[in-house]
């Protein structure tokens, strides 16, 4: 790990172990090696740092684009983040994160975009089954509890509560599934399914 990577990825763990509680369930089925894309639900701002703390490799993960400027700029791009414009999204980030689970790097998306309001699952906007046919890595699904208590959408206030993460089995598309994704059409298929698996957990 980069120095200052290592520095984040020690206090966010020591954090969410000590303040939060933290509990992982289904750790086996984790990929600790290799490409994968990392799916999870999406219910807070700690959700990046809390996945990345269950991982003991660098993760890349996206993060608006209004967030990169002037130290936090540096910083982010130190910590693996892919600047994404949530007003005007283009095709630019989406390559980038293909091109890093190509060359091998694990890569968080959440694929509502956005943070729960409310603590329901919202729907998946088809960019993940996009990604997932195109980079043919596996896909490993995470279900979040509890971040939204600790940090809800809207308020800068931080609470104490007890944070758990579901680990699902990995999903593995078929070749067949991966010629045969062709449009919009198929990738929004694959999306529903990936966040099913994550909906089940």
């Amino acid at each position: 790990m980069k120095w200052i990577y290592w520095l984040g990825w020690m206090t966010f763990r020591s954090a969410f172990r000590s303040f939060f509680a933290l509990r992982v369930i289904g750790k086996e089925h984790l990929i600790t090696e290799g490409a994968v894309l990392i799916a999870s639900n999406h219910q807070s701002y700690v959700d990046p740092p809390l996945l990345g703390s269950l991982y003991d490799t660098e993760i890349a993960y996206l993060a608006r684009k209004t967030l990169f400027t002037g130290f936090t700029r540096w910083l982010y791009s130190k910590w693996n983040a892919i600047p994404i414009d949530q007003d005007r999204p283009d095709m630019s980030s989406l390559k980038t994160i293909i091109r890093k689970l190509r060359q091998g790097e694990p890569v968080v998306v959440f694929p509502e975009g956005s943070r729960t309001l409310d603590g329901s699952i919202g729907e998946a906007a088809p960019g993940i089954g996009l990604i997932a046919v195109k980079s043919a890595v596996p896909i490993q699904p995470l279900r979040i509890y509890g971040a939204r208590e600790a940090l809800p959408r809207g308020s800068a206030r931080m609470n104490r509560a007890r944070i758990t993460v579901v680990v699902g089995p990995p999903i593995y598309l078929t070749a067949e599934e991966i010629q045969a994704a062709k449009g919009k059409d198929d990738y929004d298929r694959i999306a529903k399914r990936i966040m099913a698996a994550i909906e089940a957990l």
